[in-house]
């Protein structure tokens, strides 16, 4: 249920020629959420407490809400969610209600949320963990052989991800990520203002829709990879991704550490293979 708008209209002063004319123009839509866990309690009634603050593009709110609680380590799988609802607090009015999420946590993954008690409002993927270290240290699904893409396949990937970012295309001013398979088939992409935030939805969506761990699919994204896109894509059991920029040394450790196959500059007949290149094979040699 995708209640808020990802893009809205404004007025510009465009430039051109030497000179600024009025205009309207298509923005991204920015705007926080407020993601919350309704914990079960002895007594008997849930205890509902703030788990983060990010700031994402409306749509597709609770894979938003899914994904990043695999990301966090709290939720393995669907079965760790009983329900995700927008809040139905009397006090916020009706906008704000669709700007917080509540996710209806089972007790197993409640025992994970403990440790994790420490997050606070951030858009940053791993802000509120207790260390770097602890991420690298995290326990993620075995990734496997797979996925192994023909390089011919792998070329066109970021084409086909372009092709489908419509909010994109409206605006010029947003990330996207997707799961594709090693034919070339997409799975599902997604948008969102922050990078973190659109694969959070592509994983929420694997996720909730009986598709995770994805281990057949690669992870492509629009932009660079950095530590949390590879930390995420290992939590949810992904062994390759593909970024159209570059990744960051981090991202690069770790992906090389975890046996995750790690491609950067992914555009036209070129690109950077940094880590695990078994997952690429080419038709002829090179």
């Amino acid at each position: 249920m995708d209640v808020r708008a990802p893009t809205g209209s404004g007025l510009v002063w465009q430039v051109a020629d030497g000179a600024a004319r009025r205009r309207p123009d298509e923005l991204a839509v920015e705007e926080p959420l407020e993601i919350r866990a309704s914990v079960p309690f002895e007594g008997g009634e849930d205890v509902v407490e703030t788990l983060t603050v990010t700031m994402r593009s409306p749509g597709n709110d609770f894979e938003l809400v899914a994904g990043w609680l695999n990301s966090e380590g709290v939720v393995d799988s669907a079965a760790d969610i009983r329900a995700i609802s927008y809040c139905a607090d009397p006090a916020l009015d009706g906008e704000q209600r669709y700007n917080v999420v509540t996710a209806e946590l089972t007790s197993r993954a409640v025992d994970r949320l403990r440790p994790r008690r420490t997050m606070t409002a951030s858009s940053c993927g791993i802000c509120g963990t207790a260390s770097i270290d602890a991420v690298c240290e995290g326990v993620h699904p075995a990734l496997g052989d797979g996925p192994v893409f023909d390089w011919a396949v792998l070329a066109m990937v970021p084409e086909l991800l372009r092709e489908s970012q419509r909010q994109f295309s409206a605006t010029g001013g947003i990330h996207g990520a997707a799961l594709v398979n090693s034919t070339g088939a997409v799975s599902v992409v997604r948008e969102d203002i922050g990078r973190h935030n659109a694969v959070d939805k592509v994983v929420g969506w694997a996720l909730l829709n009986d598709r995770f761990p994805p281990r057949d699919a690669a992870l492509i994204v629009s932009g660079r990879s950095s530590f949390e896109i590879v930390q995420k894509a290992l939590r949810a059991g992904i062994g390759l991704v593909a970024g159209v920029s570059a990744a960051s040394s981090l991202a690069v450790q770790l992906a090389d550490d975890s046996g995750l196959t790690l491609v950067g500059w992914l555009r036209g007949d070129r690109a950077t293979i940094y880590t695990h290149p078994g997952r690429v094979t080419f038709g002829s040699p090179r």
